[in-house]
């Protein structure tokens, strides 16, 4: 073993003891996750035992046990009972905890006992982004997308997956019968043993359909009509054409740094319901009083983008086309012009729809309608319409929606791309960080404890990238 560099031998004993300091470099990643938990206030936070009991044996302080998760899922390690074996093999654990190896039931009471308090954490590291000015540009992202719950497809029912299964073990029932029957009516019968397979095989089959129907009766009284048996809050999900059963997490994400400054678990397959909420969430967690938000299409919902503007919320959400007009070569509604001083329409053949009799009021929107008596003679008819005439419908605040629309076509920049640039990655990097399964943890509350841990952990590696370690202290003691 000449002319290699030797490493210290394994019974060697020191003359003096090194520091566990001495281990960890100035710019380690981990000093940043020491400090900010260091400073935190968790009583305030709402974690048990930060006051320690008078008797009993002594546990360990909630900052301890805070530091391991934080630091876990800052390295995508999550598991409680790898976090335990790090607590006892990982130098970096060593100094952040002080040589402390809680077993892992600990460790994972810890997260359950105290995720309302844990999601506080990450607001606490968003407000002191927004301490140091970094939300500055008002302009945010939002975004969606499904995550893995720790349920099976399997496992999860709804009405017509309950009719498919039931029908085919009523079909397997009705073969096994013929079976029988036949082997009753042949010269040569069947087996013994043959014919016990099928009387067993019927039996296991009449005891499924047993269990389907008392998960039929849960599917029935169920509000949204499924049920899910290992995750029951998990729900089916459409995501990018294939089904999953899962959750799906909203996020708002600044522009200019790209921090996500707010997130929601949510079992909601659609995106639909979620803009208002979600960028009333983002202008809270800016400090700003005016916002701009950028969606895309999966947003669009009249309802919401009303919202939107009644609160002062600005909005970029491009319109989608659900008619199918367009793609059978019909005029769509966007090839009427509307003339506000007339209140009517102009349809491409030049005509006149002026408004007609009273609005009615369709799922709580109140309409009006607008069409021409002289549709039958147009030559472009077979172009517009395969009815007698071209009805367009009109939203009391459909101008709130025209004058969105207009915001979008006159942006300096293309909105679409600056969204796909600044909300596709965090989504990326953090299902890459969690792997196939995605979320660990069941019920939507200990997922948006999970789904916190995670964020913090991504926002704080955000900063350390742009600033670096020992410049990130400074600025965290300068506004903490």
């Amino acid at each position: 073993m000449k002319r290699f560099i030797k490493g210290e031998s394994r019974t060697q004993s020191t003359m003096f003891p090194e520091l566990l300091d001495d281990y960890i470099d100035e710019d380690n990643s981990v000093r940043v996750i020491d400090y900010f938990i260091g400073e935190l206030d968790l009583l305030k936070l709402g974690f048990a035992s930060v006051q320690p009991h008078s008797t009993g044996r002594p546990g360990y302080h909630p900052s301890a046990l805070l530091k391991i998760y934080v630091y876990g899922y800052f390295n995508r390690i999550s598991s409680s009972r790898r976090l335990e074996k790090e607590t006892q093999r990982n130098v970096e654990m060593m100094w952040l905890t002080g040589r402390l190896t809680p077993d892992f039931k600990t460790i994972a009471d810890f997260r359950k006992d105290n995720g309302s308090a844990i999601r506080k954490v990450c607001a606490e590291f968003v407000g002191l982004c927004r301490k140091m000015n970094l939300f500055s540009q008002a302009l945010v992202a939002i975004d969606g997308s499904k995550f893995k719950a720790v349920n099976n497809r399997d496992k999860n029912f709804s009405q017509g997956k309950m009719k498919r299964q039931q029908k085919r073990v009523e079909d397997s029932l009705d073969k096994y019968f013929a079976l029988l029957e036949k082997g009753d009516q042949k010269e040569t019968p069947i087996t013994q043993e043959k014919k016990q397979s099928y009387q067993d095989r019927i039996v296991a089959l009449r005891e499924e359909m047993t269990r389907l129907k008392k998960i039929e009766g849960l599917v029935e009284s169920a509000p949204d009509k499924q049920v899910s048996m290992t995750d029951p809050d998990s729900r089916a999900m459409k995501s990018r054409g294939a089904g999953i059963v899962g959750y799906n997490v909203q996020i708002s994400v600044d522009v200019e740094n790209h921090l996500i400054m707010d997130h929601l678990v949510t079992n909601a397959g659609s995106d639909r319901s979620q803009l208002s909420n979600m960028a009333k969430r983002a202008r809270e967690a800016s400090g700003e009083e005016t916002l701009s938000v950028v969606a895309d299409r999966g947003y669009y919902k009249g309802e919401e983008l009303v919202a939107c503007e009644n609160e002062g919320i600005k909005s970029y959400v491009p319109k989608t086309d659900t008619s199918g007009k367009s793609v059978n070569g019909l005029y769509t509604r966007s090839d009427f012009r509307y003339i506000p001083e007339d209140d009517e329409y102009i349809c491409p053949a030049g005509e006149q729809l002026p408004r007609r009799g009273n609005a009615n009021v369709e799922k709580g929107m109140l309409l009006y309608r607008y069409f021409s008596k002289n549709c039958k003679d147009c030559p472009l008819k077979i172009k517009c319409t395969p009815g007698k005439e071209r009805r367009i419908r009109r939203w009391e605040h459909e101008s709130k929606l025209e004058m969105m629309e207009q915001r979008l076509e006159q942006a300096p920049e293309n909105m679409m791309n600056i969204r796909r640039c600044t909300v596709e990655h965090p989504f990326g990097t953090l299902k890459a960080w969690m792997g196939w399964t995605h979320f660990l943890t069941k019920g939507q509350g200990n997922v948006s404890t999970e789904m916190s841990l995670h964020v913090l952990s991504y926002n704080m590696k955000r900063l350390i990238n742009m600033f670096g370690v020992g410049s990130l202290l400074e600025k965290l003691a300068s506004v903490g």
